[in-house]
């Protein structure tokens, strides 16, 4: 019996079982081993954090196969010469291929006081925290978001629904938001936050990270929570994992997406190298290539020497959950058109994804 092991639930794994299960091959047996017992919307941990959706919404219930296997624990040593995956409860897992999709954490640059002092989205159980905090404030405090990405910008502008009586302020490190893409997307969500009261800090550079305060540049700004948005970085398990990386600690993948050097260790998602942004859309693509690669080897057919080029759709993004845009194909949609196209996609998602 072939076994395959998929650590971590998310996008790119569940786009695996998605693909694989209703044609598993009689000799493979899939192991899924992940934290928690469903696959949380990682694009919607934001609303989690700001209050405007509850955590029943953000989840997805794992298929259900008569060979699929789900294991909840803690990834803690991966064994590529054995071929064995080792569990914090002392559980050993033992595999033929295996799919690294554990994802990633923040990465702080370097900043002083940013891992001790500032709030995550990255994770639900951290968002959970964020949440508790921020939902929590006495009116009139301030919430500082560090990173005005996409994470960024939806966060803000969903607590600012959620709380219309708190001080927002989001530190962005570039003149203007979303630069690499068009200005007249920059325009609509700068207009949207001036309109909304949440104040915008353009060419910030944080310095600096205290109980309670924040550094820009040399001036000191207060703030009751600070969330940081500001980067991500793979999970330690992976940044330690000894095959090739990139810059960024990413393991290096093939054009058949796995590391070099070991045909059968497969990396998807965000802590994979790509030159393309992590997102879940990428994760996905991924995984779809990830099925093609698995079910050829299983049928013995030869692989073709590169796997089609992932080119990225475009990107969707809210503003509360009355207002949005789309940036798809050149084109870019604003407003209440493309908040409702993003809640299509999530309703399609998880309608796709269910048992």
């Amino acid at each position: 019996m072939q076994k395959l092991v998929l650590l971590g639930g998310g996008y790119g794994n569940m786009r695996i079982l998605l693909r694989l299960l209703p044609s598993l091959p009689a000799d493979v047996e899939i192991t899924l081993v992940d934290r928690t017992p469903f696959h949380s919307l990682k694009t919607e941990f934001y609303a989690l954090a700001a209050g405007t959706s509850t955590d029943k919404e953000i989840r997805v219930a794992f298929p259900e196969h008569e060979r699929l296997k789900c294991v909840y624990g803690e990834v803690v040593r991966i064994d590529r010469e054995d071929k064995k995956i080792y569990l914090g409860d002392g559980e050993e897992l033992s595999y033929d291929q295996l799919v690294i999709g554990l994802g990633c954490i923040d990465k702080y640059h370097g900043v002083p006081g940013a891992d001790e002092f500032t709030y995550s989205i990255q994770t639900i159980a951290k968002s959970r925290k964020t949440f508790e905090k921020v939902c929590g404030l006495a009116p009139g405090s301030t919430v500082a978001i560090i990173g005005a990405g996409l994470s960024g910008i939806e966060l803000a502008s969903e607590l600012r629904e959620s709380r219309s009586d708190l001080k927002i302020k989001l530190f962005d490190r570039s003149h203007r938001i979303l630069r690499d893409f068009p200005e007249k997307l920059s325009e609509y969500i700068k207009s949207w936050f001036i309109k909304h009261n949440v104040d915008v800090i353009a060419e910030s550079n944080i310095t600096r990270v205290e109980e309670g305060r924040l550094y820009n540049h040399d001036e000191i700004i207060e703030a009751d929570v600070i969330v940081w948005t500001a980067g991500v970085q793979p999970v330690k398990i992976v940044r330690e994992l000894d095959v090739e990386k990139d810059k960024f600690n990413r393991p290096i993948i093939t054009d058949h997406y796995h590391v070099v050097g070991d045909e059968n260790v497969f990396v998807v998602g965000d802590c994979a190298s790509s030159q393309l942004p992590p997102t879940a859309q990428l994760a996905e693509e991924q995984g779809e290539r990830i099925v093609k690669v698995l079910k050829m080897r299983w049928k013995g057919e030869p692989l073709p020497e590169k796997l089609s080029e992932i080119k990225m759709k475009g990107f969707m993004g809210s503003l509360g959950k009355k207002q949005g845009f789309v940036h798809l194909a050149d084109t870019t949609v604003t407003g209440r058109i493309a908040r409702l196209m993003k809640s299509g996609l999530l309703w399609y998602y998880k309608k796709q994804n269910e048992n």
